[in-house]
């Protein structure tokens, strides 16, 4: 995809340089600052559909800079999250605890919404919209899936994060409750002090497939880590079960969620 951005980029710049254009005449004309202009020319940055649309009236591209579009469309997911979303439609069973944020399958639209657009960089409106989608695709093949099991372990700070304000932790907060209805979901809380460690060390994703194949996700800032070591599984899973060991059960994590929702 990035050497689609690129090549993109680069005809923007082509045509600009022909009419004999500036960056910051371009980037007024479409509302960017220039040195977004500049990110998207050098193909650092998806040019985005607007853009193409302003260069290619302004230089007189007749459709050709609109056209190279197609072959940029905004990702659903970034690209170092392809391995995960594969193996997540076929397994059988997923084990998620998150320390901090509530989890993707959980999360209601106006929740995700707010993370997408506070994540760095910021991405453009259209890859927004495409990976808000993407996840919305994914949390309905959950519900559809009755047969393959989700367990879910939210340490107590995610739930009070108040992210996007008040009203949205609220929505967000009883969504999990009526997810937590299904038959293949479980849903558990973490409280404050119960474990540390181990609890703060970051999220993961325990994944079993059809295949009998097991699978971990550990993300970071900037990275994704995938194992299949029986080893780095092994002990992967030992700590997941020590998180687990020390959450509340189903019905106690409901009440508990029920109470943060009353006094949000």
């Amino acid at each position: 995809m990035t050497e689609a951005w690129r090549y993109g980029g680069n005809q923007i710049k082509l045509w600009r340089t022909e009419a004999g254009k500036s960056r910051e005449e371009l980037g007024e004309e479409a509302g960017y600052a220039a040195e977004y202009v500049k990110s998207m020319e050098q193909g650092r940055r998806r040019p985005t559909l607007h853009l193409l649309r302003v260069a290619d009236a302004m230089f007189g591209a007749g459709g050709k800079l609109v056209a190279a579009a197609d072959y940029m469309k905004p990702e659903p997911y970034p690209k170092r999250s392809e391995e995960y979303m594969e193996a997540e439609a076929e397994a059988f069973g997923i084990n998620w605890y998150e320390p901090l944020f509530i989890p993707g399958l959980l999360q209601t639209e106006p929740y995700m919404r707010v993370l997408m657009h506070e994540s760095y960089p910021p991405p453009d409106d259209e890859t927004v919209e495409e990976r808000v989608r993407g996840r919305l695709a994914r949390q309905a093949t959950m519900t559809q899936r009755a047969s393959t099991i989700y367990n879910f372990i939210i340490y107590e700070a995610a739930l009070h994060t108040k992210t996007g304000g008040s009203e949205v932790m609220h929505e967000q907060l009883h969504h999990i409750l009526q997810l937590s209805t299904l038959r293949n979901v479980g849903i558990q809380v973490l409280p404050l002090g119960r474990i540390s460690g181990v609890a703060l060390s970051g999220p993961m994703i325990l994944l079993q497939t059809p295949e009998h194949h097991a699978w971990a996700w550990c993300d970071g800032q900037e990275t994704s880590a995938a194992y299949s070591d029986p080893d780095k599984i092994g002990a992967l899973t030992q700590a997941h079960g020590m998180i687990r060991l020390n959450a509340l059960g189903a019905a106690e994590s409901a009440e508990f969620i029920k109470q943060v929702a009353e006094e949000l």
